[in-house]
């Protein structure tokens, strides 16, 4: 891996560019289970909001832990601890713009949970595209036991993954879940061996940079928006999108390269 081609350097991230479209963002705060502080929710928003503007080489992003014990552990509980309730409220409207800003990229955003993921670091696996974990992941939305409520999505993305009563019951009781159980319930795509993990999900990745970067765009966004309407006017809003692909350059090398029996080069115009 390389240093990813960004304008700006990190100090709550690290950020590498696999092969030539892929780029993976590392939540690198292992001395606190990658706890999300203010500096890393704002250099989070920095990243998303700059790679929807100008994504540059980058086709799809792979987003895991540092270390061997954590994902994500969740807001970091002492830089609030004290906090007064503006200051908290301030903070949680950046928490809300960075997710956002998350779910709504248009490059695909996998994770690859390389251990536990609560609470607030929960939501940043539920804001991804898809997910794959290592056996030892435990998964939690433990805001009721502190006194808050989930408050980046999860009363609304983890019922959409697992159903509305399996998600009040993880919601309202706050207690963990296995990796196993989170396969099972849709929450994750696979579960891998701790060695296996990133080179399956960089795999996964490398496949979908692969393809028409147009059409992965226009996919992602028919079913973001399309899954909040009912059936007729989804399948309209389908139509659209696909309208936006008949023009397109890759498009045309697409079909030319089927018909040629070679790999086509796409250039996401």
């Amino acid at each position: 891996m390389t240093d990813a081609p960004l304008p700006f350097r990190f100090e709550t991230l690290r950020t590498e560019l696999h092969g030539d479209h892929v780029l993976v963002v590392t939540l690198n705060r292992p001395e606190v289970r990658n706890a999300l502080n203010t500096l890393m929710w704002e250099e989070l928003l920095a990243l998303w909001t700059h790679l929807d503007a100008e994504p540059g080489p980058v086709r799809c992003i792979v987003v895991t832990g540092a270390g061997e014990q954590a994902f994500c552990a969740g807001g970091d509980l002492k830089e609030r601890n004290g906090m007064t309730a503006e200051v908290w409220r301030h903070q949680h409207k950046l928490i809300e713009r960075e997710y956002r800003a998350m779910i709504d990229l248009h490059l695909p955003v996998l994770a690859a949970v390389n251990g536990h993921a609560f609470a607030g670091g929960f939501e940043i696996m539920l804001a991804c595209d898809f997910a794959y974990a290592v056996p030892a992941a435990r998964f939690a939305l433990t805001e009721v036991t502190l006194g808050i409520m989930p408050g980046a999505g999860g009363t609304q993305l983890l019922p959409r993954a697992v159903g509305e009563r399996r998600a009040r019951e993880i919601l309202l009781t706050g207690k963990p879940f296995s990796a196993a159980q989170a396969f099972e319930w849709g929450v994750l795509n696979a579960v891998c061996e701790p060695a296996d993990l990133l080179p399956a999900v960089l795999e996964v990745a490398q496949t979908i940079a692969g393809n028409a970067p147009l059409s992965i765009r226009q996919a992602k966004k028919s079913v973001r928006f399309g899954m909040q309407m009912e059936l007729q006017t989804a399948l309209r809003f389908e139509a659209e999108t696909y309208d936006h692909l008949v023009d397109t350059a890759d498009r045309l090398e697409g079909v030319a390269a089927f018909n040629e029996k070679r790999k086509p080069r796409f250039i996401g115009r």
